[in-house]
């Protein structure tokens, strides 16, 4: 890939001289202030020279209340080329296109900076390779594949060469500093490229491509640290909310240690979930420890029986089957029951145990269907597509869309393994769920 500049050489150059933006076609509210450049409501900048190939590019900019926008690259105007989003509102409609995200390609759920706060932005191609870092730590790692998949729309996010751009799409974007290094790559492209995800058979990118979230909303760090998780993310664009395990017996069991884990993820570029474990764990945590998650969810797994027996369905040793029909009604009260808890998302949804699973849409009839959904609708719930289990099935989706229900998509797993919501997206598919289905955690930051 070839490397151009303006200035002839490789050396680093400044693109903002902090008096005036004369090296920049300017369209709409663009203003120099105190060094700074504001960039108001739908206004843009584009580089005047410069036919940048492989490059690092350093922003120093902030995002001022609701503003939002982005930086283009290898374009000739802002409508053009790969686009970064500059976006830390937390009530934007939009909520799955945060700071940092290639957009629709790796869109991001979660900012890990705040609006009116300063941040660095690095925009780093070599080769095939776009990385994107916000206060140094990479938030984008994508290898651009030999057959990328492109939507009409999106036919421009191609890497060749070009200028910048700079838009406030809503708001105000300020900058108080925009440099460039071009870089002398002597890559093998095609040695990269073996590293990437064939977007041929992903259907990842598809659901990037289309705007919608592609977000995880239940993972638990079992086999991986949180280091490796973030990389995983980045490499699959599949971005993750973590969940610890929280009650009696569990890893967190506290309040104390709660605020312990939510300290040690702070800054972290995932959303922060917590899974409340038996039927104590209301009263086991606090309602004010427990609001400092995005959102919060459990199941209904684990449960008294008609005898006073501790149930985990999961466990065979502990299921006690007299009569299926009454166990099935006595599964279906249970999670009619568990709707009473202070949760946003029901998950492992409409679970059976092994001795019954092999017949699930025999006992999860039309009637017991209504009336755990009469019981969520009630209940302001929230509906997890999990893909572990493949529950709940496509009849029982159907009915929740048709209530009005909205949905996550989760993986629940087991080890390292975290896979690539298969079943949530075929579900997806075959329900019709779009955007304006899923789920908008209640993001803190």
């Amino acid at each position: 890939m070839g490397i151009t500049s303006c200035a002839g050489d490789n050396s680093p150059k400044s693109l903002f001289n902090a008096e005036n933006t004369d090296q920049w076609e300017t369209s709409g509210n663009v203003a120099v202030e105190e060094n700074v450049i504001t960039i108001n409501d739908g206004a843009s900048l584009v580089l005047k020279k410069g036919n940048y190939s492989d490059f690092e590019l350093n922003v120093k900019v902030r995002t001022i209340d609701n503003g939002k926008g982005y930086i283009a690259f290898h374009t000739d105007n802002p409508a053009d080329g790969y686009r970064v989003a500059l976006n830390n509102d937390l009530e934007s409609s939009q909520w799955w296109t945060k700071t940092g995200s290639l957009l629709s390609v790796r869109n991001l759920t979660k900012s890990t900076v705040k609006t009116n706060e300063w941040f660095d932005m690095d925009i780093r191609v070599e080769g095939k390779v776009i990385t994107v870092s916000i206060n140094g730590s990479p938030v984008v790692e994508y290898i651009e594949p030999a057959s990328p998949y492109r939507t009409e729309e999106h036919a421009s996010k191609l890497l060749s060469s070009g200028k910048f751009a700079v838009k406030s799409s809503e708001g105000t974007i300020e900058i108080e500093s925009i440099n460039v290094t071009p870089l002398n790559s002597t890559v093998d492209v095609a040695l990269q490229q073996t590293l990437a995800i064939d977007e041929t058979t992903d259907h990842i990118i598809k659901l990037h491509q289309e705007n919608f979230p592609v977000l995880d909303y239940h993972v638990h760090l079992k086999g991986l640290t949180a280091e490796e998780a973030g990389v995983q993310a980045r490499y699959y664009g599949i971005n993750y909310a973590l969940a610890p395990n929280c009650g009696i017996g569990f890893p967190i069991t506290s309040d104390d240690e709660v605020i312990a884990y939510l300290d040690e993820m702070e800054g972290q570029p995932f959303i922060q979930a917590m899974q409340g474990e038996g039927r104590e764990w209301p009263q086991t945590f606090s309602a004010e420890v427990r609001s400092m998650f995005d959102y919060v969810f459990t199941d209904a797994m684990t449960f008294t029986d008609t005898k006073g027996r501790r149930t985990r369905l999961w466990i065979p040793e502990e299921v006690f089957i007299e009569n299926e029909q009454q166990y099935m009604d006595l599964i279906v009260q249970k999670i009619v029951d568990v709707m009473q808890e202070p949760m946003d998302v029901y998950v492992n949804p409409n679970y059976l145990p092994d001795v019954m699973n092999d017949r699930y849409d025999e006992f999860w009839t039309e009637e017991r269907m209504d009336k755990v959904i009469k019981a969520m609708v009630e209940t302001n719930k929230i509906l997890e597509i999990n893909n572990r289990y493949e529950i709940p099935n496509k009849a029982f989706i159907l009915k929740a869309k048709d209530a009005g229900l909205k949905f996550t998509f989760g993986t629940n797993n087991a080890d390292g393994d975290f896979g690539k919501l298969e079943y949530c997206i075929r579900m997806k598919e075959e329900c019709g769920l779009t955007a304006e289905d899923i789920y908008k955690p209640n993001m803190k930051i």
